[in-house]
């Protein structure tokens, strides 16, 4: 439940549950993960478009269990609980939010968002924001799906790779009045991903041509209409649904 009198970038949940159009919104000054609270709500029902942001995350996470530094004021920390019709394109889910993110954050930003198989938003060399999508089955029916979305508004300092950040003076809650709709009408899509949609995720590969280590060796050669990662090998081009993708210069 929210937490009273917490404000977020000086807006009450009543405020911007208005603004942003979704039926709920649940503000929180600090949680775990706002993806461990969307899970709790929905259990409990919340509807879909079901809202949750937090000015810090204290065991924020990424992807294959990796930690997502969630500071107090240095980002926009957020989960929406969705209610897909079509389980077949959860699995997609991923590509769409981060195309849909990547075309609003352009706006703050002094370069074009780039995209890395799967779930990550890059400008220049360092990493703006990460995705990580949830699902709860019940029954073999997906009951909900937690879109989860961090955004660094400052560059984190001391990580391990370098870090972007969206332009200074950018303020979260119009960043969200774009951003916000444009996630949740993505998480709408059905089925595979669309001519049109490949081409735009072409266009903002940062990994297409570079070769890569992980998932295999060889070069990166783009994503297909299911959303798995191509990959040139030695033995041929192989698609890959799971893992994580590494360029050889990070290895």
């Amino acid at each position: 439940m929210n937490v009273p009198n917490v404000l977020y970038d000086g807006r009450s949940a009543g405020e911007l549950r208005s603004l942003l159009g979704v039926p709920r919104v649940e503000l929180h000054d600090a949680v775990t993960s706002t993806l461990d609270v969307a899970h709790a709500l929905g259990a409990g029902g919340a509807p879909a478009g079901t809202l949750i942001l937090a000015d810090e995350q204290t065991a924020g996470r990424g992807r294959s269990g990796r930690r997502w530094e969630s500071r107090p004021g240095s980002g926009i920390w957020l989960t929406i609980v969705e209610r897909p019709e079509d389980p077949s394109a959860v699995e997609l889910l991923s590509i769409r939010l981060g195309l849909a993110a990547a075309r609003v954050l352009d706006r703050w930003v002094d370069d074009v968002v780039r995209l890395k198989w799967p779930n990550d938003l890059y400008v220049g060399g360092g990493k703006l924001a990460g995705i990580l999508v949830e699902a709860r089955w019940r029954d073999r029916r997906l009951d909900w799906a937690a879109l989860g979305l961090g955004i660094n508004v400052v560059a984190p300092v001391g990580v391990e790779r370098e870090a972007a950040a969206l332009r200074v003076g950018s303020r979260c809650v119009a960043v969200l009045e774009a951003l916000v709709p444009a996630l949740r009408e993505a998480a709408a899509v059905r089925g595979p991903l669309a001519e049109r949609e490949l081409e735009s995720y072409a266009a903002r590969d940062m990994a297409r041509g570079r070769r890569c280590t992980a998932p295999a060796n060889g070069v990166v050669e783009g994503i297909g209409a299911d959303g798995a990662l191509l990959v040139r090998t030695e033995d041929g081009a192989a698609p890959f649904r799971s893992g994580s993708l590494v360029l050889e210069e990070e290895a």
